[in-house]
């Protein structure tokens, strides 16, 4: 998961009882194996005297930086995600070294032609 991140800020009031997402995602992040994966992402933890809700900021490899609410936001919904975006990161990154344009745009009429190996669609499968 750390893989695909520059720093994680995990932000928190340790009396307040709706913390669990904050420390399960950071029970992830300190675990050996999201630490073997980026050695150099950076895992900071801010520990708050206020009301502020607890929250999780993610900064990703290319810059992006995404905040989630973790009232209302699981440690697994979290990481899913991030799992999901690192995997677009690596698709165009990819594609960059191979000199392709990024994004890939694949004209209409190449969507909806027959692939060899494959059932063609029945119309009745068209309208769904």
């Amino acid at each position: 998961m750390l893989k695909f991140l520059s720093k994680v800020r995990i932000e928190f009031n340790a009396l307040d009882p709706r913390l669990a997402s904050c420390m399960e995602f950071l029970a992830q992040c300190n675990s050996r194996k999201a630490k073997e994966s980026n050695p150099a992402c950076q895992v900071l933890v801010k520990r708050r005297t206020d009301d502020h809700h607890p929250q999780i900021t993610v900064t990703f490899v290319n810059g992006i930086e995404e905040a989630f609410d973790a009232t209302t936001t699981t440690a697994q919904s979290i990481r899913n995600m991030i799992l999901e975006k690192g995997q677009f990161l690596e698709t165009e990154q990819m594609f960059r070294e191979a000199g392709e344009k990024w994004p890939v745009i694949i004209p209409e009429e190449e969507l909806l032609q027959h692939a060899a190996g494959t059932k063609p669609r029945k119309a009745e499968d068209k309208k769904l």
